[in-house]
């Protein structure tokens, strides 16, 4: 028996021809499921609290954005093995294991039943799974809300141009493994995964498997190497090689935002200061 949480809304709907797709497969096993769509922002969320009350193999049907409401809804995580089919329009986390992006594939991990763990990181009250972070990123997150002539990949792309073309460096305090620095920094990354945006490498030597996260930081530097620089971030993440940037490898760190920036996890911009990041093992079981 499974439980299915399928958000209808994700890749602009076309996540539909997904859960049929699944249905299908189901039927003809005589698989026994419940698919419980979501109505709104959150309500995934609400469905992962009511459902993990429960032993239950709960399938998510989504894109990262749907994922991440399903991490942090969960109540109970010794009742929850959790399959991902992602059916959403960056898909960034699966990037990072071993789950196919294409939907057959990842149903087929589902049904072939092995499980494990995978790491998530934990930011006081929220629940990261891919990344959490300021910066350069998240300016591209509040642009791309503001954008209306494009969509997807393209949406994104645009307002990360748009960002670059007025580029702002933004200071922080960062502390990691008992020490603190003080920065001004292009952006800054928590990663569990390793991409961002629909497949850039923010970090890509990330594994969520492995009890660490790594803080990817990209220093401020002269605007005119900003563009050099984006060129080797999008070749396979050699922007990590750069020597502007550093990263460290962790399981514990905090971000402190000193200016009007703001923060994000797993692409949801907030207006709070501090990530407060620990990872968190042994914990969430997925089908993998």
């Amino acid at each position: 028996m499974y439980d299915i949480i399928f958000n209808p809304v994700s890749a602009k709907g076309k996540s539909r021809a997904a859960l049929n797709v699944v249905e299908g497969v189901l039927h003809s096993k005589s698989i026994p499921y419940t698919v419980h769509e979501t109505q709104y922002q959150g309500h995934a969320k609400e469905l992962a609290a009511a459902l993990s009350a429960q032993p239950v193999n709960l399938i998510v049907m989504g894109g990262d954005g749907t994922f991440s409401e399903v991490l942090n809804g969960i109540e109970n995580f010794q009742n929850v093995v959790l399959g991902l089919i992602p059916c959403g329009t960056g898909n960034d986390f699966v990037r990072a294991t071993t789950i196919p992006s294409d939907v057959q594939g990842a149903l087929d991990i589902i049904l072939r039943g092995d499980k494990g763990y995978v790491d998530f990181i934990q930011l006081g009250d929220r629940r990261a799974l891919n990344c959490a972070g300021a910066g350069m990123d998240v300016d591209t997150l509040v642009r791309y809300e503001t954008i209306k002539f494009f969509k997807g990949k393209l949406r994104y792309y645009a307002a990360l141009i748009d960002v670059l073309l007025h580029t702002k460096f933004h200071k922080l305090r960062l502390t990691v493994d008992g020490v603190t620095q003080e920065k001004s920094v292009f952006l800054i990354t928590a990663a569990n995964g390793t991409c961002i945006g629909g497949g850039m490498p923010i970090s890509p030597n990330s594994d969520p498997f492995d009890g660490k996260f790594d803080i990817v930081v990209v220093n401020e530097i002269k605007k005119r190497k900003i563009l050099p620089l984006l060129i080797k971030f999008l070749n396979g993440g050699k922007h990590i090689n750069a020597p502007c940037t550093e990263v460290y490898r962790t399981d514990r760190a905090v971000i402190e935002i000193l200016d009007d920036g703001k923060t994000e996890v797993d692409g949801e911009v907030f207006d709070g200061k501090v990530l407060d990041c620990r990872i968190v093992t042994d914990t969430l079981t997925i089908f993998r």
